[in-house]
């Protein structure tokens, strides 16, 4: 009897394995490609890894994880060059334009600066009632944006320390980027709806995601939007128009969006499993082959890379000079070798 009800579970547990993989994203038969190739792996067992970002020189690579730790690590052999442990957790990294400050944000609502010759904290902006999700600096470095639990754009003057707040998101904020001009914001968030901020004038509002808009960016001339969506869809649409312009199944969760340096790829991160293949993995350690993180051709929407992850990404991100990807997941950091063909 023991056998049989040991056997009736095994089954049970292959068939689990099997039914609660979300299907896989096909990849492009013909067309142009990358080859993308582990190069690194820098597990982090202690807390989930968080935002990673390069330097605009590409010379520094930035990870954080949900604990606080953060650290800096030169690109020619990746040795980490500074730590900086960060009060109340990290979400978000971002690079000044000149590549000597690093700011941070976290769980406690602070916007810190750090000088990154030295890892000295430089200064600290206040104001954010809940966690701050995301980041970004104008590219001319004049002002920092925030945006997170509240529901506020939060922008301040690095040199006044004067901050402005933009208002319209009915819930929780998850991303915000400027335009490589500096002269558009973009946001995205819980209530379904991505944004575009222009001073002067009403935000235009996207809608058509059927759930929270959870990742975005802005590709390098201003002209798309992607969007990355809770509904498992991948999106892009007009910055001038607001139309939108392709929906592309990703069969997951999104939970982070680039464009390269050149506009012609997409980087998606996201959920590795469904919400009961999460449950059983945990449980178990199965639940099949992951690949929650995919590269995608703007011109036509097509996937062209899956990249293996053991659990759920949250943010994964091109290097300048589109030589090296960086993925940032629940269980550590990945770096991946990226050649065109």
């Amino acid at each position: 009897m023991r056998k049989l009800l040991v056997a009736a579970v095994g089954l049970v547990g292959l068939t689990a394995v099997w039914w609660l993989t979300p299907g896989e994203v096909p990849l492009a038969g013909s067309g142009p490609r990358l080859t993308v190739t582990l190069q690194r792996d820098w597990p982090d067992a202690e807390s989930p890894a968080r935002e990673a970002a390069f330097s605009p020189d590409g010379a520094l690579l930035a990870t954080s994880n949900a604990a606080g730790d953060v650290t800096l690590r030169q690109t020619p052999d990746w040795h980490a060059v500074r730590r900086l442990r960060v009060p109340g957790g990290v979400t978000s990294v971002a690079f000044a334009s000149d590549g000597t400050t690093l700011f941070t944000a976290g769980y406690d609502g602070i916007v810190r600066s750090w000088n990154v010759a030295d890892g000295r904290l430089a200064d600290q902006f206040k104001g954010a009632t809940g966690t701050i999700w995301s980041l970004d600096v104008r590219p001319d470095g004049t002002e920092v944006a925030a945006a997170g639990e509240d529901g506020l754009i939060r922008l301040w003057n690095l040199k006044t320390r004067a901050v402005r707040i933009l208002k319209g998101h009915e819930r929780n904020i998850w991303e915000a980027h400027y335009s490589a001009d500096g002269k558009m914001l973009a946001s995205a968030g819980f209530d379904k709806t991505a944004r575009l901020w222009r001073e002067g004038s009403q935000p235009r509002l996207l809608r058509g995601h059927g759930e929270a808009v959870v990742g975005m960016d802005l590709s390098p001339d201003g002209r798309l939007i992607a969007t990355g969506s809770d509904d498992s869809t991948l999106r892009l649409w007009q910055t001038d128009t607001g139309q939108p312009i392709r929906t592309i199944d990703a069969k997951n969760h999104v939970y982070g969006v680039e464009f390269s340096s050149d506009g012609r790829w997409l980087l998606t991160a996201g959920r590795a499993r469904d919400g009961a293949g999460t449950l059983w993995h945990q449980l178990t350690g199965l639940g099949g082959k992951a690949t929650p993180v995919h590269l995608w051709r703007v011109s036509d929407g097509a996937a062209v890379a899956a990249l293996p992850h053991p659990d759920d990404v949250m943010y994964a991100t091109f290097s300048p000079d589109m030589r090296h990807v960086v993925t940032s997941g629940e269980k550590g950091v990945r770096l991946w070798r990226l050649e065109k063909r």
